[in-house]
């Protein structure tokens, strides 16, 4: 017995007749006959019985038949499954901070699938809530594949891989005293109102720590979550603020001025769960990240 002999059943006891079953399977009448006495056989149980030129199922051939048509069913809704299965490995689902979204993301994607021309993986992207702890919840409840954001625990769970860092520079209007700076103190922005990052930013415990250093506290007017959104307020001269050099700022109405004191980096990072299956598509576009860093 095998699939084809059950689907050659299955047709036959539908159509009841043998000329009729075979155009239907695309096979020659003596092999539909060959394969239904071979599993008559193999069975030991008769399923048809003659009619003139037609067949007709017996008592055990309805019984059978039934039986039959269950396991098939469940047989293509498994294939079907599994088809559509395969189709899901070869999407790669990414949350990334904002920040990266704009240059770094879309260059290493671009140059993933140059180099990757034959396969046929696709990429879904998602910045989220543009918040590091969002997007490492996402990726712990499994909504993403990959994440690229901020280091936001030393939990054992995530396998957290640095892709690319930024300085921290002051951002001033282009009308402030502080503009005609060429490069400044952390200290010295103490006496001006500033743009700060509110306790849900990756970046906020680093800005208290920074500003220890100094001595101070800066004078916050506004909390903001969002780096972009904080150089947004000072190009709109709200205050003056700290932030990553981010390729955005290039584009706005405002002085960037390197920080010389206290030095600091904030660094990028992958992040993929441990101890979890990566689907083919996965893994080979995270070993193409490290092996490009």
């Amino acid at each position: 017995m095998n699939l084809y002999h059950l689907r050659y059943f299955s047709v036959l006891a539908e159509t009841e007749n043998y000329t009729k079953a075979a155009k239907l399977l695309s096979i020659t009448q003596p092999s539909l006959s060959n394969a239904i006495h071979s599993l008559e056989q193999e069975i030991k149980v008769k399923l048809f019985a003659k009619k003139g030129r037609n067949v007709y199922l017996t008592k055990s051939g309805k019984l059978f038949v039934t039986e039959v048509n269950k396991a098939l069913t469940t047989l293509d809704h498994g294939i079907s499954e599994v088809q559509k299965s395969n189709q899901h490995d070869t999407l790669i689902r990414i949350v990334t901070l904002r920040t990266l979204s704009t240059q770094w993301l879309p260059n290493t994607v671009h140059d993933f699938l140059a180099a990757n021309q034959r396969t046929q993986i696709h990429f879904e992207f998602s910045t989220d809530t543009g918040l590091s702890p969002d997007i490492i919840h996402g990726l712990r409840t499994e909504k993403c594949d990959i994440c690229f954001c901020s280091k936001v625990d030393d939990q054992e769970d995530i396998d957290y891989f640095p892709i690319a860092e930024q300085e921290l520079v002051v951002i001033t209007p282009n009308n402030h005293p502080l503009a005609a700076k060429k490069e400044i103190n952390l200290a010295e922005t103490l006496p001006y109102k500033q743009i700060t990052f509110s306790p849900r930013s990756g970046l906020y415990f680093i800005m208290r720590q920074l500003f220890a250093e100094c001595g101070g506290h800066p004078i916050s007017v506004y909390s903001i979550e969002e780096d972009q959104a904080v150089a947004g307020l000072v190009a709109n001269n709200f205050g003056i603020a700290v932030v990553p050099n981010m390729t955005i700022l290039k584009s706005m109405p405002i002085k960037i001025i390197p920080l010389t004191f206290p030095k600091w980096k904030r660094v990028f990072y992958m992040a993929t769960l441990k101890q979890h299956y990566k689907t083919p598509a996965v893994k080979h576009f995270v070993d193409f990240i490290k092996e490009q860093n």
